[in-house]
């Protein structure tokens, strides 16, 4: 079985499924001729040609727009937004057309589109290269909205996205594309290799979107997370040396809750850990989730580590990012008698 980075992952879902659907097409600011900012679409359009792999101009709304009426008579588009900065243009193509052309048209239409997008910070990228924002759309009804934190993940997911007639937010953090990152930026990089879920499978296969999965078992907290967190919360198990049990949400909307609630009715304690700005974050839908479905089972409240309330920091990078110093903290806090 192939070692491959997130990048050549998400390269291989893309390249198997225009392979096998000439219905799929890949476009977006710069995925064509120069193979993506990241080189996630590297070679695809010499192999597949410019009217399948092709460059658009820097139009998020026309990107995302003309996406939607492709969709509708047949095609399966998978854009790029080249930033998930940068998405803020197409807002109303994504909330007021892709999300609600099913129901508009009484199924008469579908919107099969999936939108990827480079998030998250530990780049050095700053308030406008640096966001993560998922919350805004598992907030909108149609949408269903995916954040891989590994390279077979993130290449099962795409394909099920692909294949999936709603239309997917892809959200990739962009500080896991060459190596899994656990919040130590001033260690060595660990490239993919090293990693077992660098074994990636060269042909076919999905990863269903709407599981979470289990990363690490443990008796005495669990752990709620997903994207470059969930390696931030290992080393905090780790460091603090507390039996806590770590769920990769992986898909957030659509939701795995059995896997929520079945893990904190376990541990009876929960810390939730996301990069994403605190108030309104998606870790506030899961706080509320737990509570309405474990309350009798916690022992202690539920603690939230988030980014601040704040634009991502140029120069503060790693005092906005949540590290596992803070997360073992919570850790400890959630364990006092």
């Amino acid at each position: 079985m192939a070692t491959m980075t997130m990048i050549q992952a998400l390269r291989s879902a893309m390249d198997v499924m225009l392979e096998r659907d000439p219905n799929v097409i890949v476009y977006g600011q710069d995925v064509g001729y120069f193979g993506g900012v990241f080189r996630c679409t590297e070679g695809l359009q010499a192999k597949y040609g410019k009217s399948r792999v092709f460059d658009a101009p820097i139009s998020e709304g026309g990107i995302v727009g003309s996406a939607i009426g492709m969709a509708a008579y047949g095609l399966r588009p998978v854009v790029e937004v080249q930033f998930a900065d940068y998405f803020y243009p197409a807002s109303d193509q994504i909330v007021s057309e892709a999300a609600r052309l099913r129901y508009r048209s009484a199924a008469d239409f579908t919107a099969p589109i999936t939108i990827r997008m480079p998030c998250g910070g530990g780049i050095y990228g700053g308030q406008t290269h640096s966001q993560s924002p998922e919350a805004l759309f598992t907030h909108v009804c149609g949408l269903r909205t995916v954040m891989p934190s590994n390279p077979y993940d993130a290449k099962g997911l795409l394909i099920a996205a692909i294949e999936c007639d709603d239309p997917v937010i892809f959200l990739e953090p962009k500080r896991l594309y060459n190596g899994p990152f656990d919040g130590h930026h001033d260690r060595p990089v660990v490239p993919w290799s090293a990693h077992p879920a660098s074994a990636v499978p060269e042909g076919h296969y999905t990863v269903p979107l709407d599981t979470a999965t289990l990363v690490r078992p443990g008796a005495d907290v669990t752990l709620l997370t997903y994207g470059t967190m969930v390696f931030v919360c290992e080393a905090a198990a780790r460091e603090s040396e507390i039996d806590a049990e770590i769920i990769d949400l992986r898909c957030l909307w659509p939701l795995d809750l059995a896997a929520i609630v079945a893990s904190v009715k376990k541990t009876g304690r929960c810390v939730i850990v996301h990069e994403a700005t605190r108030t309104s974050g998606f870790g506030a839908e899961l706080a509320a989730l737990v509570q309405e479905h474990c309350f009798y089972h916690l022992e202690a409240p539920i603690e939230r580590v988030t980014g601040w309330d704040t634009p991502y920091p140029h120069a503060q990078e790693w005092a906005y990012f949540p590290g596992p110093a803070r997360v073992a903290a919570a850790l400890r806090r959630v364990m006092e008698p």
